[in-house]
């Protein structure tokens, strides 16, 4: 029996992690968080599908695809839309599997619009402001939902 699948979405810009504000973001590439997650999937019992887009409507495809694929949950970066994205918004609502905001930053710690998220009204859980690990502190969580 296969292992139980966790989405991992992530949003517009997030394919230049690695050299997009360092000083913000660190040097860790999405590849590289990529890697990280199917290791501690692993050892959770459970598997990832790690997808990027700068586009809002895959996101929603996704986040669609997620309920009907049976996935176990998602983890859902969303970058920019996080504060934006009535839309993410209300597909998240719109679907049953759990999902957990992920942020590599501390939005609160940011810039004013960015404390305001769209995805965190709706979304089971948030970790943000870890780096890179946020993702695995996310992932964590999923044997727990």
């Amino acid at each position: 029996m296969a292992n139980p699948v966790v989405y991992v979405l992530n949003g517009p810009n997030l394919n230049l992690l690695g050299t997009r504000e360092p000083e913000i973001y660190g040097s860790t590439t999405l590849d590289d968080i990529a890697g990280m997650l199917e290791d501690r999937a692993m050892e959770l019992g459970l598997e990832v599908d790690v997808r990027q887009s700068n586009h809002e409507g895959h996101l929603i495809d996704w986040l669609h695809e997620a309920q009907a694929e049976g996935a176990r949950a998602v983890l859902l970066n969303a970058g920019a839309y996080t504060h934006t994205s009535i839309a993410l918004h209300d597909a998240i609502k719109a679907i049953r599997t759990p999902v957990i905001e992920v942020h590599i930053s501390e939005p609160k710690e940011r810039e004013p619009f960015r404390h305001i998220s769209y995805v965190g009204m709706v979304a089971v859980d948030c970790v943000s402001g870890h780096g890179a690990k946020s993702y695995i502190l996310a992932l964590e969580k999923v044997p727990n939902l």
